[in-house]
């Protein structure tokens, strides 16, 4: 757990004793209401209401409000890294390791977590055509999450669960696009009839 101290102005610490705060809650707070609202309609007010911290505190840690969106950006794309990469340990072969990591975009496309929508989509949707930094992010991770299911691909072609003729680049970049669809989906609150749609999926594997 990565926490940052903070000079304290209270009486009620002892002079030069420093106030800590945990820095993955307060990032976790940070996510929500980044996803909830999207960057520009996120306030320094909001952050502050979502982080738990006074705003000079947030001022002191991250600078602006890009940095803490930078952070907020990381910290959610690193727990959903382990997420997926957990979903796909599920699976007895590369198949079967597709489907569940496309049952997870799905989980999390759905109910409160669908609703409250994705960093990475709504960076690239708001913010990857004016902002460089953002842009090149968002670029980084959606090749990055395309390369992993490729590689599973591979690993599914090399255990024989699927056939060799896929082409696992091309097929990876369709299921990037579908996932991203998926959470887009899930924010506008429509159903997403899951098992279906990864049903019609998986049949790019035949």
């Amino acid at each position: 757990m990565q926490k940052v101290a903070r000079k304290s102005g209270s009486s009620a610490h002892p002079p030069g004793r420093p106030r800590e705060f945990d820095m993955d809650a307060a990032l976790d707070g940070a996510v929500r209401v980044f996803c909830e609202r999207g960057y520009h309609a996120t306030s320094i007010g909001d952050l502050t209401a979502a982080m738990r911290l006074a705003t000079g505190s947030v001022y002191k840690a991250f600078r602006d409000k890009h940095a803490v969106f930078l952070a907020a950006f990381e910290r959610y794309t690193a727990i959903r890294g382990e997420q997926t990469r957990a979903a796909a340990a599920r699976g007895a072969n590369g198949r079967e390791r597709v489907r569940h990591v496309l049952m997870s975009y799905v989980e999390h496309s759905q109910g409160s977590e669908g609703r409250r929508g994705c960093i990475v989509v709504g960076s690239a949707v708001e913010l990857s055509a004016i902002d460089p930094v953002m842009r090149a992010r968002v670029t980084a991770q959606l090749k990055s999450n395309e390369t992993f299911i490729a590689g599973l691909i591979r690993e599914g072609q090399a255990d024989g669960s699927i056939p060799g003729h896929v082409d696992a680049d091309g097929t990876a970049r369709l299921m990037i696009c579908m996932t991203q669809g998926l959470r887009v989906v899930g924010k506008a609150r429509l159903s997403l009839e899951g098992e279906r749609l990864i049903g019609v999926a998986m049949k790019l594997l035949a």
